[in-house]
């Protein structure tokens, strides 16, 4: 028979106690979700359109290509330029007109479905003289634009202003 006696506890008020409940505080998983969507957030303002790269890569193609028939139109001194369009019916593309036929320069975009349209011009001057003009190129792929200008003088370069919208 149990007693009273200090030291000693009755089976009835063992069993009442419960134990310990062990988990997370709300604060503890709302900061946990906090910096769930902070980390989210930064990732997505990291990712880059496709579209934007694809167009950034062929941009800085574009002008090494017009830089390197500059180059080669004013040693060789003869007139060379640029068309835009296409060198056959059924694919998109550009030609270089006038350089010598030693000179291998492709004639098609890198990715489908880019355009390209030379502001108040058909064609681009490449040479043979060393001051061509400012020109202005506008290129497009989907609803993304990139300009390529030169002032004559100095190399073709992407243009960080604003390309100019055409209908």
């Amino acid at each position: 028979m149990p007693t009273l006696a200090p030291g000693n506890r009755p089976k009835l008020l063992r069993r009442a106690r419960r134990p310990a409940v062990r988990g997370f505080t709300l604060i503890e998983l709302m900061v946990v979700v906090a910096l769930i969507a902070i980390a989210s957030a930064v990732v997505s303002l990291a990712l880059r359109d496709p579209a934007s790269t694809r167009l950034d890569h062929e941009a800085a193609r574009l002008v090494a290509l017009l830089e390197a028939a500059r180059t080669e139109a004013r040693a060789s001194g003869l007139p060379a330029s640029w068309d835009p369009h296409p060198a056959q019916a059924d694919s998109e593309g550009f030609r270089f007109i006038g350089l010598p036929a030693t000179s291998e320069l492709p004639s098609h975009w890198l990715n489908p479905g880019v355009s390209a349209e030379v502001v108040g011009a058909r064609a681009l001057v490449l040479g043979p003289e060393p001051l061509i003009g400012a020109q202005r190129i506008v290129l497009r792929l989907d609803d993304q634009r990139v300009t390529l200008e030169t002032d004559g003088i100095g190399p073709f370069v992407v243009s960080t202003l604003p390309a100019p919208v055409t209908p």
